[in-house]
């Protein structure tokens, strides 16, 4: 055992938190957070595009371009969104545990602008 004794550096080592994470966990924590609500809010787009993969005879529900494809480019396209949606939970959660809180506003940011232009171009076009 040595005789000198621990500097405040060497002795606030470890590290200590309130309540039950650590405080170097709390960025963990908040990504499973996001990307559980993700997941909620992905969950029956992934149900319906998981249906809509495996039962071939839904390609007759869309009219247009979906109707006229072949029936494998049709189960690929809804494989392709279901791998996507599966994706996205986790996706986010990495996101918002390795990005800085700018880079986060900014690509939220990004993200409200294209649902209002979605939400805009489908009520043009759409309805």
């Amino acid at each position: 055992m040595s005789s000198k004794s621990k500097t405040p550096a060497q002795a606030d080592s470890h590290q200590s938190g309130s309540g039950v994470f650590l405080s170097s966990d709390r960025s963990s924590a908040g990504a499973w957070l996001a990307g559980l609500i993700v997941l909620v809010f992905v969950a029956v787009p992934i149900s319906a595009s998981l249906a809509f993969a495996t039962n071939p005879n839904t390609q007759q529900l869309f009219a247009g371009r979906l109707s006229d494809a072949t029936t494998g480019g049709y189960q690929a396209f809804w494989w392709i969104i279901t791998l996507l949606l599966v994706a996205l939970p986790f996706l986010v959660g990495f996101g918002i545990s390795h990005l800085s809180s700018r880079a986060l506003a900014i690509v939220a940011a990004a993200v409200a602008i294209l649902v209002i232009a979605a939400v805009v171009l489908g009520q043009l076009f759409i309805f």
